[in-house]
């Protein structure tokens, strides 16, 4: 297997795997560390059936269903993220990390194209190691400790799903969900700090007013998602993504109207952060 960097910041290509034949455990071993080094990883010319798929997935983690959409007939675990010809808001088209509003987020989440516009529908994701680290000793003096309430109908975000919970919704979903987590999460299995608010799901600070956690949030997403801590992935067919939603954010590019963008996502059970 081979490991080439994207960029600077986070991201790597992993050449000369092939999942459609199994992993054994030292190349799952091999792949999950790759995560860990790079906090997003992607896999071309993989042209997996659902149950492939879903094989990858186990062996790097535990799927769990997503809470707002319906998975695939005979897999749960699998949901269509997806932009129709004629829509114009695309799926999750914000920058985030995935349901930080459930008490126990996902690890990671993976997304396989199915069918790609013939240009556009990039993904960026954002490192948020080094948004933390990036930051002044004072300002991670008074982050630490702080407490951020996620909820899942920010009304930026809920826009996004409109389109989707219209076709594939879950009749039983509960309209709201929200969680408390760390501002600053640590990592459980790299011991690193990370920013863990985002725009589309935090919706507060604990103990503050809204007046007075304003200012200090909208610093934050302006400053995790600078171009220094960036990466940009272009799509093609049977590519997957691998992301790791403890210490990364991802944002979907909306600028293919009129085409459609057809993937299958899978998310991995995570752990409370602290």
């Amino acid at each position: 297997m081979e490991i080439r960097k994207i960029s600077g910041a986070l991201g790597a290509e992993l050449l000369g795997v092939d999942l459609a034949a199994g992993l054994g455990e030292s190349q799952a071993k091999e792949i999950r560390q790759a995560l860990l080094d790079n906090l997003v990883i992607f896999l071309r010319n993989q042209n997996l059936a659902p149950q492939q798929f879903l094989s990858f997935a186990q062996a790097m983690g535990e799927p769990v269903e997503y809470p707002f959409i319906k998975g695939l007939e005979g897999f749960p675990h699998i949901i269509e993220v997806k932009k129709l010809e004629h829509e114009k808001v695309n799926f999750g088209g914000i920058w985030h990390s995935d349901t930080t509003y459930l008490a126990n987020p996902p690890m990671g989440s993976m997304l396989l194209s199915r069918e790609v516009p013939p240009y556009g529908g990039d993904t960026m994701f954002a490192n948020q190691y080094l948004a933390y680290e990036a930051l002044s000793s004072t300002m991670k003096r008074l982050l630490d400790g702080l407490t951020g309430i996620s909820s899942s109908a920010r009304a930026d975000v809920s826009k996004t799903r409109e389109d989707r919970i219209k076709t594939d919704g879950r009749q039983a979903a509960p309209k709201e969900y929200q969680a408390e987590h760390p501002v600053v999460r640590t990592h459980p299995e790299t011991g690193r700090k990370a920013l863990y608010v985002n725009v589309a799901h935090t919706a507060g600070i604990k103990g503050m007013t809204d007046e007075e956690s304003a200012p200090l949030l909208e610093f934050l997403f302006k400053h995790q998602v600078k171009p220094e801590f960036t990466c940009r992935f272009a799509w093609e067919p049977n590519a997957i993504a691998f992301w790791d939603n403890r210490c990364a954010q991802h944002n979907p590019v909306n600028d293919y109207h009129g085409f459609r963008r057809v993937m299958h996502r899978i998310t991995l059970q995570g752990d409370k952060p602290v």
